[in-house]
């Protein structure tokens, strides 16, 4: 469903960020778009796809000896060479405080090197499908040839708020770390009644950039702003307009039987249904069609979770969702 034109141009009005997407965490629906596809500098935002390839490729349990060459500038977890720390308390100090120290230990142990780690990087998030993004650092530090968009950085946090522990450790609003308090520089956790994560990015260059989800009852929101001085402000307006406006509505039901024509079988029908109930997000009230596509006949035998066609699910003129239909039982 589209945003409805009045609330669009008041949220485009009163909007400081250069470009900013907010989605649906589970569908993947677009409800606000400001130049969603502008390559732009992401600063620390990057260490979510950090944190999901440290995840992807090693144990929280395993142990990384600091050395000097993990020291980088800007934003510290003050790692110090020699200590040793497990990959999860390194993830603490990259997610909560952004220490640069801790992307650098963890690229490293994961990969051997910042070029290699960068490749590690970029492949995961082309399987994602973030194809305005290239990375090359784990930390964001600004790179002519590292960059993301709005839209890219939306569908990483979808994808990253699916791991359960880059989850628990993003909604930690502070964490003890071999008695050293970590406190969670995304102060929208403690702002925003319902959010839980992600993360927070500056630099000069890139400016203030903010990537973070909320979520009440089954409904999840991604909001990302790139260069948004009013950031905390931005994203709460967005997720209080979407949680008033859009709702979760049951729109194919599985009880619900299609009937085929079937020949040769011992019946006259072949009973077609969906696989499993089907919700899709759409604005309070509005009003939905369903269409059909069947074949006009099958011919026997029939097999059970074969696919017999499919249903359209429409609102407002604009495809809201397409589903498989199967058949519902063997008919000889």
């Amino acid at each position: 469903a589209s945003v409805p034109e009045a609330t669009a141009v008041l949220i485009t009005c009163t909007w400081s960020a250069t470009a900013a997407v907010l989605m649906d965490c589970d569908t993947g629906q677009i409800l606000y778009q400001k130049n969603a596809d502008k390559r732009m500098r992401i600063a620390s935002t990057t260490k979510i796809l950090t944190a999901l390839v440290v995840l992807e490729e090693c144990g929280l349990r395993q142990e990384v000896t600091v050395m000097q060459r993990h020291m980088a500038e800007g934003s510290s977890m003050y790692l110090r060479d020699g200590d040793e720390y497990t990959v999860e308390e390194l993830l603490y100090g990259l997610m909560l405080v952004s220490g640069n120290d801790a992307a650098m230990a963890l690229a490293l142990h994961t990969a051997g090197s910042v070029e290699d780690f960068a490749e590690l990087m970029n492949g995961l998030a082309a399987g994602i499908g973030m194809t305005g993004s290239h990375f090359a650092n784990p930390h964001g530090l600004d790179a002519e040839d590292h960059y993301s968009t709005a839209r890219d950085m939306a569908l990483l946090a979808a994808y990253a708020m699916d791991n359960d522990d880059f989850a628990r450790i993003v909604s930690s609003r502070s964490a003890v770390v071999q008695g050293q308090a970590l406190y969670n520089h995304n102060k929208l956790l403690s702002l925003y009644e319902g959010c839980i994560g992600v993360k927070t990015g500056y630099t000069m260059a890139a400016g203030r950039t903010l990537v973070s989800c909320a979520e009440r009852g089954d409904t999840r929101f991604i909001c990302v702003t790139l260069c948004d001085r009013d950031d905390w402000d931005d994203h709460a307006a967005l997720y209080d307009w979407a949680f008033a406006n859009y709702e979760y509505v049951r729109v194919a039901d599985a009880q619900t039987l299609y009937r085929v024509n079937a020949v040769g079988g011992d019946g006259p029908y072949a009973a077609a249904r969906v696989e499993s109930d089907v919700y899709a997000l759409l604005p309070v009230g509005a009003e939905w069609d369903i269409s059909l596509e069947l074949p006009p006949f099958v011919v026997c035998p029939v097999r059970a979770g074969e696919t017999a066609g499919r249903v359209i699910v429409t609102s407002e003129g604009e495809t809201v969702c397409e589903l498989r239909l199967v058949y519902k039982a063997d008919m000889p």
